[in-house]
């Protein structure tokens, strides 16, 4: 057989393969693209965790807790915030026993909170967070009552502040010494986790 007719004859499919290679490289490049529309459409970026460490003394004229009892309140609100699920809320150095109300409870925080990513920049330990809104309200969550008014006051300015946290709307009245006629209304969106993704490494930073 003559070489060269032999090379003639196969030209054509050796261009069917590269028109086919180039069909599903572009089909490829169209998904990726597709992809991140759906994902910005829906408020999904990368984030990195951030470690935040904080002692938090409660000072109030309505309520008062014991230290043990103002650590449970502050990691169901740091969770329902946003905080990832391996909070630490402990007890801080009271003068007051187990149990027993203490004015000047206090206690010792260590909590992370998820923060956007730049996406050309994001490392490879990054994780997909998206915007979720949250309320707090008497009873929402279910442990957070009217007396709890102060402490909300106080972790709306000094804890909320180490979330990503955008349109805050804060119609919070706390009146002091007495439960009647106070009221907490805190909303916001705060930057967490997709759910069921796993947690990544804690990126240095933080409170």
């Amino acid at each position: 057989m003559n070489p060269l007719r032999m090379n003639f004859d196969l030209s054509p499919r050796f261009a069917a393969g590269r028109a086919s290679l180039a069909v599903l490289l572009a089909g490829a490049v169209l998904l990726s693209a597709a992809s991140r529309a759906d994902d910005d459409a829906s408020g999904v970026g990368p984030g990195t965790w951030q470690s935040h460490k904080y002692s938090f003394q409660f000072l109030g004229f309505t309520s008062t807790y014991s230290c043990d009892g103002l650590a449970d309140k502050l990691r169901i609100i740091l969770l329902a915030a946003g905080a990832r699920s391996d909070v630490k809320s402990q007890p801080g150095a009271c003068a007051s026993g187990f149990g027993r109300p203490d004015r000047f409870a206090r206690a010792d925080l260590t909590f992370y909170t998820l923060a956007p990513a730049d996406p050309s920049a994001a490392a490879s330990g990054a994780v997909k967070g998206v915007w979720r809104p949250v309320a707090f309200s008497a009873r929402q969550p279910r442990e957070l009552a009217t007396g709890d008014c102060e402490l909300m006051e106080q972790f709306r300015q000094q804890v909320l502040p180490m979330f990503t946290a955008r349109n805050i709307v804060n119609n919070t009245t706390c009146i002091p010494h007495q439960d009647s006629g106070s009221n907490i209304d805190l909303r916001f969106e705060s930057f967490t986790a997709v759910p069921g993704k796993k947690h990544a490494t804690a990126s240095s930073g933080g409170a």
